[in-house]
């Protein structure tokens, strides 16, 4: 016959493990136990999916760091025809970081008329991101370029 200790510990969710007391929410109560990764402790499932998305496109493609008033010059595939790739240069005016889904807004001006673009920064059609020139900005997002169509002329 199975001593009453052994029911308990097995009946309870509460239960003595090794060194270790276990509660009902799996919180040690002796000095001996583990810490958390710090690294990981913070972060959900989904960030940490996210963080190795974002290091495996960096691998696979060099992806340049881009700031609020970089020049840039993009190589993008156009995904009606795949074959065919158009060069864009503009000026970044935002960056919005949020891991795989980072996405820049490019301004440029095509006929006299100023367009602008959200683009993905990680992004399968984007094939080359090069850096042309690198203006000192004191803003995070340069919408105000929006009313200035001379700056982005040259």
């Amino acid at each position: 016959m199975p001593s009453v200790a052994s029911l308990y510990r097995e009946s309870k969710p509460g239960f003595f493990l090794g060194s270790q007391i276990l509660t009902n929410r799996g919180i040690t109560t002796l000095n001996n136990s583990q810490k958390p990764n710090p690294e990981n402790a913070s972060a959900t499932a989904t960030e940490i999916l996210d963080k190795e998305a974002v290091e495996e496109v960096r691998t696979q493609r060099e992806i340049p760091d881009i700031r609020p008033g970089y020049i840039i010059q993009l190589r993008l595939e156009v995904p009606e025809n795949k074959r065919r790739v158009s060069t864009v240069k503009g000026i970044v005016i935002a960056r919005r970081n949020a891991g795989l889904n980072t996405t820049i807004r490019l301004r440029r001006m095509v006929a006299g008329v100023g367009i602008e673009s959200l683009l993905p920064l990680y992004s399968p059609n984007i094939k080359e991101i090069k850096v042309l020139d690198k203006k000192k900005v004191r803003r995070a997002k340069l919408y105000y370029l929006r009313d200035k169509m001379n700056a982005l002329r040259k």
